[in-house]
């Protein structure tokens, strides 16, 4: 928690605390390594890279590109999944089967290739980039809460607000939904860390964010050239790629500890 909280407090205040203009080039101080001292009697605390850029200032603007794409993603994955996760496994039936085929079918396509698929036709943008994460990313959350309502539906509470005359409407939100919230909120954490990743890695394959807009996969991939003369510039992209996958990851296993009963009887037995 401490760490994406800080993350999420470097992002909204990047303009403030980047020592220096994340787009500003001086080819006379490409290359620098992290600590050198500039012409202005400041200092490059992470390097420079080879059009001399200011790494850490491209680090702390990037983080607002990662987590944007995160922010938004997953609640658009979110909400359509769960929408059919839910109708699918309330439903049952013929509506099932049509929800469960697509589910098969898409997740039968690798999404690298589909997301190179999709960005080559229409074009890598932040905004296509964000469309192809959130409509791939929705067959996770069908299968899940799918499971799920399967799972809630048999139980008594849900007969007996049949038997009173709820409508289906007022079942699934009252009733089910409530049931299934914790699975949502610990999945969606866990799955925050797989965007970032996907992003990182089309940025880093040229499909994702374009220059010279600070992303950390497009460092990373601009890195590659230079990895034996200037680690730096691989180095700090990568290990702030690692450390945001790490807090996720954390707060997401957290999250389940706290939210899922079985997990808190397992302790306590």
């Amino acid at each position: 928690m401490a760490i994406m909280a800080i993350l999420i407090l470097v992002a909204i205040f990047a303009p403030w605390i980047s020592p220096y203009d994340p787009y500003d080039q001086d080819l006379t101080q490409r290359l620098k390594p992290p600590l050198s001292a500039n012409l202005n009697g400041g200092h490059y605390w992470l390097g420079t890279d080879q059009v001399g850029r200011d790494v850490l200032s491209r680090l702390i603007h990037g983080s607002r590109i990662s987590l944007l794409v995160g922010m938004t993603v997953v609640p658009m994955s979110l909400v359509l999944g769960s929408t059919l996760g839910l109708i699918s496994g309330y439903r049952g039936g013929i509506t099932d089967e049509i929800i469960m085929r697509l589910v098969d079918i898409q997740m039968a396509i690798p999404f690298t290739v589909l997301a190179l698929a999709v960005l080559a036709v229409f074009g890598p943008s932040l905004v296509n980039l964000i469309l192809v994460l959130g409509i791939t990313g929705w067959v996770n959350y069908a299968k899940l809460i799918r499971g799920e309502v399967l799972s809630v539906r048999k139980r008594e509470f849900i007969s007996s607000a049949q038997a009173i005359g709820c409508s289906h409407l007022r079942i699934i939100i009252r009733h089910i939904l409530p049931n299934v919230g914790s699975v949502l909120i610990v999945w969606s954490t866990l799955a925050f860390p797989r965007v970032i990743m996907s992003e990182a890695g089309l940025s880093f394959l040229g499909l994702g964010i374009q220059p010279p807009a600070p992303s950390w996969g497009g460092m990373l991939s601009n890195g590659r050239d230079f990895v034996w003369t200037a680690w730096w510039l691989s180095v700090f992209s990568g290990l702030a790629i690692s450390v945001t996958v790490l807090g996720s990851n954390l707060l997401g296993d957290w999250l389940r500890d706290i939210l899922d009963p079985r997990q808190q009887y397992i302790r306590e037995g």
